[in-house]
């Protein structure tokens, strides 16, 4: 019950001093407080959103075209092992492939080196999140006739290839039965496809799985692509596949990835390093602002005191002065954060019509003749295209480190109230 008691008391006390700052000095710094809570909280939000978006657009490409979940090796038993992963609930799919180094010869004697992956000709049936990943731009995704091969976007450009066109693999890794040059390994261009991982576009080709038994040679390793309905579940499944087939080797995604992923981690990590220090200015603005806050209301604390207040209670009300600026901060920049990052398209395209707009009036004021030449940035429209994603674990903790920067600066300040004695306030005013 004394705890009830001393908590309303704190809180009427802290909304007396709360309603006389507003007509005060105090006012001003109090709301640059706020201000600068919510621009942090705001800031972070969006850059959060935005990184995330843009690397998870690298990592959905890498997961569903490349690396797959899992990769299974020396699999001995190919009938055995697919039964296994269609009879297991938390392989979605199984896909076999192989896979080779290519040096590849194109249109005018164009060459640009490619790995070229071999896989079954109805894929982007089976496996939804590759022909999502994979989006096919000019042709289409068929391997059905021989020879046939589907190049990436920025491969096809530095081979000067189109729809047609006739590519050969002029170098090709593999075994001893394989030759190593040779120019009657010709494919007909079907497709050309884009991904969200521009080394995928420069890299990747896909030709059918009987083509890469037939050119890559006996030796050539045949690799299982496993996709897994939750890609955290990856230790179970490599754990069960290594107990049912012994011989095999399993890879996981972590560390078939491990230094792309660790790069893009230090990255983000990075900005949440940056972005942070927002808080800290904000923090030490707090922090100067109540300990004047203290010495202004010195009296005000001595009358307290005097009536039985104690110093923890009396501290506690600028803690909690402290905890306002930071909810109300954290909830403003939580709401603007989220705002801009669901528009982050339309903030963009906005900025850039501002910026070409800006422009083009002061090119009419300055330059009329060269106003026509004025033109949008590009790399605004390029933004734009980039998907957020927002992480609500993240945003929870964005908005409790706000708040508690803002708690623990005032707590801090309010630490020198502890000196004040109620004879020496009193005997000097």
């Amino acid at each position: 019950m004394r705890f009830s008691h001393t908590a309303r008391w704190v809180s009427y006390i802290s909304g007396r001093f709360a309603r006389v700052d507003r007509t005060s000095r105090s006012a001003a710094t109090s709301g640059l407080s706020v201000l600068g809570i919510a621009l942090g909280v705001m800031t972070l939000i969006v850059s959060l959103s935005v990184m995330n978006g843009f690397q998870m657009g690298f990592i959905d490409a890498i997961m569903e075209i490349s690396s797959y979940h899992l990769r299974v090796e020396n699999v001995a038993d190919s009938a055995a092992f697919e039964t296994f992963c269609a009879e297991n609930s938390e392989i979605s799919v199984s896909t076999p492939f192989f896979e080779a180094q290519s040096l590849m010869v194109g249109r005018g004697g164009a060459q640009a080196a490619a790995l070229v992956r071999a896989v079954p000709y109805d894929i982007c049936i089976k496996d939804e999140g590759f022909s999502k990943q994979l989006s096919i731009y000019a042709g289409s995704f068929d391997l059905t006739e021989p020879n046939s091969i589907v190049l990436g976007s920025e491969l096809a450009r530095s081979l000067g290839a189109g729809i047609g066109t006739k590519i050969t693999l002029l170098a090709l890794s593999g075994g001893s039965d394989v030759a190593l040059f040779s120019d009657e390994r010709v494919f007909t261009v079907k497709g050309l496809f884009f991904s969200g991982y521009g080394d995928i576009n420069s890299s990747f080709s896909f030709i059918s799985l009987e083509d890469g038994e037939k050119y890559f040679g006996k030796d050539a390793k045949k690799i299982y692509g496993l996709k897994l309905r939750k890609s955290s579940e990856d230790s179970f499944a490599s754990r069960a596949i290594s107990a049912a087939f012994p011989a095999s080797f399993v890879e996981s995604w972590r560390s078939y990835n491990r230094t792309f992923f660790g790069a893009l981690r230090i990255e983000k990590n990075m900005l949440m390093l940056l972005v942070i220090l927002i808080f800290v200015v904000v923090a030490v603005n707090i922090y100067n602002a109540m300990r004047r806050m203290v010495y202004e209301k010195r009296e005000e604390i001595a009358v307290l005191t005097a009536l039985g207040g104690s110093k923890k209670a009396v501290q506690a009300v600028f803690i909690l002065q402290g905890f306002s600026i930071g909810f109300k901060g954290a909830i403003t920049g939580l709401l603007l954060g989220l705002f801009l990052s669901v528009n982050m398209e339309s903030v963009f395209m906005f900025i850039a019509e501002a910026q070409y707009w800006g422009t083009y009036f002061f090119m009419m004021l300055f330059s009329p003749e060269n106003a026509d030449f004025v033109r949008e940035n590009t790399m605004f429209l390029l933004y734009a295209r980039i998907p957020t994603r927002i992480i609500l674990t993240e945003v929870f903790f964005v908005v409790l480190f706000g708040i508690f920067s803002a708690v623990s600066a005032a707590a801090s300040a309010s630490r020198g109230m502890a000196k004040l004695t109620v004879s020496e306030v009193l005997r000097n005013d």
